[in-house]
């Protein structure tokens, strides 16, 4: 069975739990990519967001110039390079586009997928509803709350202008490595959303995929000895360019919603969705009581 079929199947027990979208909203369709397919997405992906800066390169005075360009380039290219190998799927929601409505995607990285259900010797379709669960619950995030998408484009426009706007170099190379309390404070809120828009997914992924996947305990258990199971080499490039500790965030993120959820609900969870105020600071992350008194008060 296709990914868009498996996909159709799916969209109603994600709906009756997570809950409805709007009049006239519907999923993304999924596709099928390979690793070159996914590094040219997110080559474009990035491209919507580096765009200010670039244009901000043909001043004499810029900092993309100041770095030096062919070094981020580099850098870019070897981040994608390694992460080409390892994402299994992506929902894009077209951040920054010009008309981001109607343009978003989900994808599986089939090149991975297939590599891991061998390697792991999982059950093909069930391995693919998972990971089907997790990406359209990130699209479902986006569609039924409009503020997430405005929200998560307004903080990066800061943080973009921030490297991109004229002043003394040092005073732009502090709001690029983010040490200036005002791109801080937007970081830290970035970060605290994100943790729980990953957490969330995987809660529901999770949560569905113990009731719909027979293969569901294989998979939750080949999946845990994936992320654990680095070599070396993968062990230093995760700590060299931070992934180790973005992961950390989005595991507080799952603990925050499991704990939620758990403990009051899918209903009290939703409300992460009601707006940025209503979304876990990163200090509430670690207690999940006192971003429940504070949004019940």
């Amino acid at each position: 069975m296709g990914y868009r079929a498996l996909a159709d199947k799916l969209e109603n027990p994600l709906l009756n739990l997570v809950g409805g979208l709007p009049k006239g909203a519907s999923f993304p369709q999924f596709e099928a990519i390979d690793r070159e397919g996914w590094i040219d997405l997110n080559l474009t992906i990035l491209r919507r967001a580096v765009d200010p800066v670039l244009e901000a390169g043909r001043m004499p005075n810029s900092l993309i110039v100041e770095v030096g360009k062919a070094g981020v380039d580099r850098y870019v290219g070897a981040m994608l390079a390694f992460l080409g190998r390892r994402v299994l799927g992506q929902y894009d929601p077209q951040l920054m586009a010009a008309e981001p409505m109607g343009g978003e995607g989900l994808y599986l990285v089939e090149t991975n997928v297939v590599d891991w259900q061998r390697h792991a010797n999982l059950p093909e379709e069930d391995l693919r509803r998972w990971l089907i669960l997790h990406e359209m619950t990130h699209a479902w995030q986006f569609a039924a709350h409009p503020w997430l998408r405005r929200y998560m484009e307004e903080s990066m426009r800061v943080l973009i202008e921030s490297v991109t706007k004229k002043g003394p170099a040092i005073a732009r190379y502090a709001a690029f490595v983010g040490v200036l309390p005002a791109q801080w404070r937007v970081m830290r809120r970035v970060q605290g959303t994100m943790s729980v828009v990953e957490g969330y997914s995987n809660l529901v992924m999770n949560q569905l995929g113990r009731k719909l996947l027979p293969g569901f305990d294989r998979i939750e258990q080949a999946y845990r000895e994936r992320s654990t199971g680095k070599s070396a080499l993968e062990v230093l490039i995760w700590k060299l360019t931070g992934l180790d500790l973005k992961l950390q965030q989005y595991q507080r993120g799952e603990a925050f919603c499991r704990a939620v959820f758990d403990q009051h609900g899918i209903q009290i969870l939703n409300r992460v969705w009601d707006g940025p105020d209503s979304m876990p600071r990163l200090n509430e992350l670690a207690n999940p009581g006192a971003w429940y008194r504070r949004t019940s008060a």
